[in-house]
């Protein structure tokens, strides 16, 4: 991997790509109607809703050019066969062993990470130590406060 590649899954690229529509589209159009509104007002140099739907605007533009950049050193992971071996694009149940909780989750790119939708980063400190693992190993994970947490892997899909 080089230093600009983006690890994506085909889903992430395509939620990459919708949400690049959605500001190109949607967003800047409506970004552009707050300007006129707030234009309306008159004098912009002392004008709030000017300032802040051109703030709005700038990051919009900020956004779509990091899409971009993301789509455009994309590499594209492909969900094959990985013989029970986690690797990124993996689903992975797990059990944290001393709360006896199941977990699972997607093994994605840092680029696509989202704990809210059960995908966690290959570069995490979780996602680091399940990597190349297997079904009935064990993995330990340092917490953040440097607390070990111990995770038996329930499934490789």
């Amino acid at each position: 991997m080089t230093n600009n590649e983006i690890l994506l899954t085909k889903e992430g690229l395509e939620e990459l790509k919708a949400e690049m529509e959605n500001l190109r589209v949607v967003r800047r159009k409506e970004v552009a109607e707050k300007i006129k509104a707030a234009l309306a007002f008159g004098d912009i140099s002392e004008n709030s809703e000017y300032d802040e739907a051109k703030n709005e605007q700038a990051d919009i533009e900020r956004r779509i050019l990091k899409i971009e950049n993301m789509i455009k050193n994309a590499k594209i992971i492909e969900n094959s066969d990985s013989n029970g071996i986690v690797n990124i694009g993996s689903r992975v149940k797990i059990k944290d062993i001393e709360f006896d909780e199941i977990m699972e989750y997607q093994i994605v790119g840092s680029a696509e990470a989202d704990p809210f939708k059960d995908r966690i980063s290959n570069v995490s400190p979780l996602g680091k130590a399940l990597m190349g693992k297997t079904e009935g190993e064990v993995v330990n994970v340092e917490t953040p406060s440097g607390a070990i947490v111990e995770y038996e892997i329930l499934g490789v899909n």
